[in-house]
């Protein structure tokens, strides 16, 4: 590299690239069709704007698999535009870094680095043990760690109501002797009648 730099030997980082020319006869190599073969859509101008996955016209491989089960349902949260997911806190996290009496805030587990901002929930969970008193408000809490937390002397508020969870089965209905008893009387003697019918056949 020169002493001085100036216009008379100022050069690029990097050696300049000659640019490809095509269509300039059949001794150069990229003659006649350019380098794009013989007819067909990649020959065509434009053809190069295809987007990722695209297999000109016909069902991508995508869509001819078979559908599997997986977490991009609705149902099965937390994946997805149904994300529903929320910030873990552990009860073991609470006795390392708050002392006994403290209360425990969304502003506080800030301060204390277990969280990182208020955009998401928080949920406490029971890993660990507590033996601190402490008045936890957060937004949602395993059956766990609400144990721990009353068990050491503290109190827990949620910030969101838990959800209620339907049933998955329904109700078996009773077996047959029992809905003859509730059915009443009149079934009883309309049973007793089909049974003597029988025995005289």
């Amino acid at each position: 590299m020169p002493d001085e730099l100036n216009l008379s030997n100022l050069k690029p980082a990097s050696p300049r690239r000659a640019r490809k020319r095509v269509g300039r006869g059949l001794g150069s190599g990229k003659g006649r069709y350019s380098g794009r073969g013989i007819k067909g859509q990649k020959s065509r101008s434009g053809s190069h704007k295809m987007r990722p996955g695209f297999e000109g016209g016909q069902n991508p491989i995508y869509m001819r698999l078979g559908k599997q089960r997986g977490p991009y349902s609705k149902d099965a949260m937390p994946m997805g535009p149904h994300r529903t997911s929320t910030q873990p806190v552990n009860v073991a996290g609470l006795e390392e870094r708050f002392d006994a009496g403290a209360e425990v805030t969304l502003e506080a587990l800030i301060e204390r680095g277990l969280i990182k901002n208020t955009r998401t929930d928080v949920k406490l969970l029971g890993q660990g043990e507590l033996t601190k008193k402490l008045n936890v408000t957060v937004h949602a809490a395993s059956a766990t760690a609400r144990e721990k937390v009353e068990a050491a002397g503290g109190s827990l508020t949620l910030l969101r109501e838990p959800k209620e969870r339907k049933p998955k089965r329904r109700a078996q209905r009773p077996p047959a002797p029992e809905r003859q008893e509730e059915a009443g009387p009149e079934a009883e003697a309309e049973a007793e009648q089909a049974d003597d019918q029988e025995a005289e056949g």
